[in-house]
């Protein structure tokens, strides 16, 4: 295990709208406010969009196991930022639910808002930590500096 330590920064609280790209839309506020480091949590509901839900296998590299969910989805969700030379890196998970049924995993792609998401994101000041492509399982893992 690696370790970095730091402070909390600033503090944004963010309302998402029905019919946004999430991750787009959190990738602009990233880039916009220059956001380095920061963890995020939010909860609202997403109209469609895709989600990895572990590897088909638990093997390495792994292949991902995609799901397409759409109808909307009350989801509450965690994830990171760390950004690199290609700009914000994140990496989000969250717990879905529609009637009985409940999904969990990662959210990817073009995944869209439902009426609304709220979302508070804690900047983290003084971590030295990036994202970089691990060779061995080719994903984009946290790189503590």
């Amino acid at each position: 295990m690696r370790y970095t330590k730091g402070s909390i920064g600033r503090v944004f609280v963010a309302k998402f709208d029905d019919g946004d790209v999430f991750l787009e839309k959190l990738t602009g506020l990233a880039k916009k406010e220059t956001i380095k480091v920061a963890t995020i949590i939010f909860l609202g509901a997403f109209k469609k969009g895709d989600l990895v839900t572990g590897p088909k296998k638990p093997v390495i590299p792994p292949l991902p196991n995609k799901v397409t969910f759409k109808n909307g989805w009350e989801v509450m969700g965690i994830g990171t930022i760390f950004t690199n030379r290609q700009g914000p890196q994140i990496h989000i998970h969250s717990a879905m639910g529609k009637n009985r049924a409940t999904l969990i995993g990662c959210i990817r792609g073009e995944s869209k808002v439902f009426l609304v998401i709220e979302a508070i994101i804690f900047e983290l000041k003084g971590v030295r930590a990036t994202k970089a492509i691990d060779s061995k399982t080719r994903l984009n893992l946290l790189k503590i500096l």
